[in-house]
């Protein structure tokens, strides 16, 4: 794998080839590792509103479900690829393992714009999904969830028709649910405060007072404002705050909640009153110590790293560094929380809501966001212990513990020979 890929498959395969290596594991838990064990592509014929009959294509990758089901969210987006639904499913049993969860790694897509369909379209696209993955996924097989551009609504088609198919309620099948067909309270906020808890958990280990810190949000949707308003609330100063049509910043700091409204009612951040406009990319170079990507895969681009000001980055996306700017960054003493680390809560409360659906019980709002961050904390320890005792970056030892455990779990079951 040559450094500068920006291939999330040829990224994720040179992340677990050298834990393996590091490890000292046999060479038949890469070979089992690299690839995952099924790539299903779908075509999914819609009918428009106009009549006509659109036909979109559609991916779910199943990678390893040594330790469980498969897991992994749902997004819709013009320009995903094969590669990129393989890599995130592959991410998905690493983040999994790494948390504990009984789970292997699954990821679905499919490539549309949803911003150009009507809600009538989005539900029959999404009906169509199903139809096609129905003999695959299951409660007890893979249990999809959102991701971006999905929502609880999204999930509600999915598991109404899946449960039609089925011929009775199978809402364990998919997660992120409204709570009005199952879904877990805490779940919307799961990803931010899984993020957030980890990035206070870093800056006490380096003697930070996060009540003294600027910070730094590239992603303004559900993880990188519900961190914002978390972070605000812990005391930080959210100097910056990005999405897809708009970088605003103010160095006194914004008013979040003044921010979230003028989001709703604009549908951006930009032209944001007292603020200034920085240029695309501004907020992974701003003035911060603490950087929160939130939003696609590569966005810390070598070039990038070389800019970052933050001692802190705690990845909220999926896959945000490429490999060469995080060597960059871990030369300059920059602590990374990798994406499988920071990321994690959303799973986490996605594996609540399942056993939530399964036993019939449900938890309470304080029950949920006691038991994440008991889970955060544990996870963020083991991790942050190996990254001192084995002198590795916090990514490398992430790797090193999930594929430890996923690769126990093979041999557990006899895979390994």
């Amino acid at each position: 794998m040559s450094e500068q890929t920006t291939n999330p498959f040829e990224i994720v395969q040179g992340q677990i080839k050298e834990a393996c290596e590091r490890l000292r594991l046999e060479p038949d838990v890469y070979g089992l590792l690299k690839q995952p064990q099924r790539l299903l592509e779908v075509s999914i014929p819609v009918r428009m509103d106009d009549g006509s009959t659109r036909v979109f294509t559609g991916w779910r990758s199943q990678h390893n479900d040594a330790a469980g089901p498969y897991k992994g969210g749902i997004r819709y987006h013009p320009d995903v690829t094969a590669d990129e639904t393989k890599a995130l499913s592959m991410w998905m049993t690493f983040k999994c393992a790494l948390m504990g969860l009984p789970y292997g790694g699954g990821k679905g897509a499919v490539r549309c714009n949803p911003r150009e369909l009507s809600q009538g379209e989005l539900e029959r696209l999404s009906r169509g999904y199903v139809q096609r993955l129905a003999p695959l996924i299951g409660e007890a097989v893979d249990v999809p969830a959102p991701d971006i551009n999905t929502n609880p609504q999204i999930m509600a088609w999915m598991a109404d028709e899946y449960s039609r198919l089925q011929g009775h309620n199978a809402w364990a099948v998919v997660t992120g649910k409204p709570l009005s067909l199952g879904g877990s309270l805490g779940r919307d906020k799961a990803t931010a405060t899984g993020c957030v808890t980890v990035v206070r958990e870093a800056c006490m280990r380096l003697g930070l007072d996060l009540a003294s810190l600027a910070v730094s949000i590239q992603g303004f949707g559900n993880a990188g404002s519900g961190a914002a308003l978390l972070l605000d609330q812990l005391g930080a100063t959210i100097v910056a705050a990005e999405d897809s049509r708009g970088c605003v910043y103010d160095s006194r700091g914004i008013d979040v909640s003044r921010l979230l409204a003028h989001k709703k009612q604009t549908g951006s951040v930009a032209g944001f009153a007292g603020t200034s406009a920085l240029p695309p990319g501004g907020s992974l170079t701003a003035e911060c110590d603490v950087l929160i990507p939130a939003a696609m895969e590569n966005s810390i681009t070598a070039e990038v790293a070389r800019e970052v000001k933050a001692k802190v980055v705690g990845e909220a996306a999926n896959g945000p560094t490429t490999p060469e700017a995080d060597e960059l960054l871990a030369a300059r003493g920059v602590l990374v929380i990798p994406d499988v680390l920071a990321s994690a809560g959303g799973v986490t409360v996605s594996y609540f809501e399942w056993l939530q659906n399964i036993s019939g019980l449900y938890w309470t709002d304080e029950e949920v966001a006691t038991k994440l961050e008991q889970m955060m904390k544990a996870a963020f320890a083991g991790v942050y212990g190996m990254h001192i005792a084995q002198g590795v970056t916090m990514r490398r030892a992430a790797f090193m513990h999930s594929v430890a455990r996923v690769a126990a779990a093979m041999r557990a079951r006899g895979w390994l020979g």
